[in-house]
């Protein structure tokens, strides 16, 4: 099995609105990083491939028919190169919006795990990809984050043969993900999930998000 889809968007800006919906397309499973967090150990497969080391894709995302959300958008670029009949999905959102979601969310978590001392600054895959590989180290300045956005936007997008690449926005619904994908559309309505509150349930209670 190779991956089919693959999601360049940063967290935050409905990625796993976009995993429930890509599954429900019939891209089973859909790789996110609930399944990091749900596997331990993973994470260091990711880290190695953060350094540089060799990786091996297809034993990486075995079982995977898609990949959205960090890791995987970090490496965008290679798993594009590694599966060519892939097509990407680059997800979007209003960048200030963007941020103040990430703030509140991923980025809370990560504050919280370093001033704690659980989350170490080095060889933590929410630092690497995260703090220094998309926020260059800054993770407290709107502008700074704005920027680094707009930014990975815009090299997506060149990275990437516009034929390849459906640029998204998850409340834009069905209509446009199927037409990329050449899927029927649904009748059961687009995953709206992951809200602050839903976010907070994953990482700090035992509930999954709900669909």
């Amino acid at each position: 099995m190779a991956l089919s889809v693959i999601g360049a968007g940063y967290g935050r800006t409905g990625t796993l609105s976009l995993k429930y919906a890509l599954e429900a397309l019939g891209f089973n499973k859909c790789h996110h990083m609930l399944e990091v967090i749900n596997n331990p150990g993973e994470d260091q497969r990711w880290l190695a491939a953060s350094r540089g080391e060799a990786v091996d894709w297809d034993n990486l995302l075995a079982g995977y028919q898609a990949a959205v959300d960090w890791p995987a958008c970090h490496f965008y670029r290679e798993l594009a190169a590694h599966y060519p009949a892939a097509r990407v999905v680059l997800t979007v959102r209003d960048p200030r919006s963007w941020f103040e979601s990430i703030s509140n969310t991923t980025l809370r978590v990560i504050r919280q795990g370093m001033q704690s001392g659980r989350i170490k600054p080095e060889g933590n895959l929410g630092t690497e990809l995260v703090v220094k590989a998309a926020f260059g180290g800054n993770i407290d300045d709107a502008d700074h984050a704005v920027a680094a956005f707009e930014r990975h936007t815009a090299e997506v997008k060149a990275s990437i043969d516009p034929e390849r690449l459906l640029v998204f926005e998850v409340r834009q619904g069905w209509e446009p993900l199927c037409a990329f994908l050449d899927c029927p559309v649904p009748e059961q309505p687009f995953p709206r999930v992951n809200s602050q509150a839903e976010f907070d349930e994953i990482f700090f209670g035992n509930r999954p998000p709900t669909q």
